[in-house]
């Protein structure tokens, strides 16, 4: 709603649906700089699944195997990316 409101071109990606492959998943998690800011602890499937019991590398393969696991929104720019409603860092982008 934020981009629509200011007329800036977006695409919007069903991650449920569609879900991310390991090259982007790589990619945003490098932008973000952690594993854990791509998580959402407060959804169902996160206490379903163990994710806090799990080993790190299980946890990153659940999370492409159950995309319902990303934190919402993920917004990219080029290499730039952000997860959640961050309006202050889009703001600064070209």
């Amino acid at each position: 709603r934020w981009f629509k409101e200011r007329r800036i071109k977006y695409q919007y990606i069903d991650l449920v649906s569609k879900g991310v492959s390991p090259g982007e998943y790589r990619s945003i998690r490098a932008a973000v700089g952690s594993f854990d800011a791509l998580v959402d602890k407060g959804c169902r499937s996160y206490e379903e699944l163990y994710m806090a019991y799990i080993t790190p590398q299980a946890a990153e393969e659940k999370l492409l195997d159950y995309p319902e696991l990303f934190a919402a929104p993920i917004v990219r720019n080029g290499k730039q990316a952000t997860v959640g409603y961050h309006p202050e860092i889009w703001q600064t982008w070209e």
